[in-house]
């Protein structure tokens, strides 16, 4: 268990998860035609940046200054993504007639607004991210994303600190 433990074996568990997360999610949208509201949308983003940058951790190996900076940009993707789905997980959480109404779909919002502006209607949530659609063991998608963000963030940080601590003390 101590190798899960070591910096390169938990970049690579890191990058395979968030591929994993990833594919599972568009398997959802794609076979089982559940389209993704746009919280959902943003949570694969921050998925796909935990991904990229532990994949990149993982083929360089870095030392003890690079490993933080990993861990760091890793950490601010987990706690951006916590974030995001725990506004979901709220606005699903919501009592019905407290559902805001359904808004501007994503693409039509990107097209026509400043990214801010989109940014600001997105977080705002609407009625189309308040549905429940999927479920596992009576936990929704953002539930989930949620513990993994969660679970990512704090193991990274756990995994560096004692990666830099194993080092400093020439194991």
């Amino acid at each position: 268990m101590g190798f899960l433990f070591r910096a390169r074996p938990w970049y690579f568990i890191v990058a395979f998860s968030c591929i994993a997360l990833l594919g599972y999610g568009y398997y959802v949208q794609h076979v089982d035609f559940l389209d993704p509201c746009p919280l959902c949308i943003f949570q694969r983003v921050v998925f796909m940046w935990i991904g990229a940058v532990a994949l990149v951790a993982f083929i360089h190996n870095p030392g003890s200054t690079g490993r933080w900076t990993y861990s760091t940009l890793i950490s601010l993707g987990g706690i951006a993504g916590a974030i995001i789905a725990g506004r979901h997980t709220w606005l699903q959480n919501l009592p019905p007639e407290e559902v805001p109404e359904c808004g501007q779909g994503l693409n039509y919002m990107l097209d026509n607004m400043p990214f801010s502006e989109v940014l600001d209607q997105v977080f705002r949530g609407s009625g189309e991210c308040a549905t429940i659609d999927w479920t596992f063991l009576g936990l929704s998608m953002p539930n989930w994303t949620l513990i993994w963000y969660t679970g990512i963030t704090l193991v990274t940080i756990v995994v560096t600190v004692r990666a830099n601590a194993r080092q400093s003390y020439g194991q």
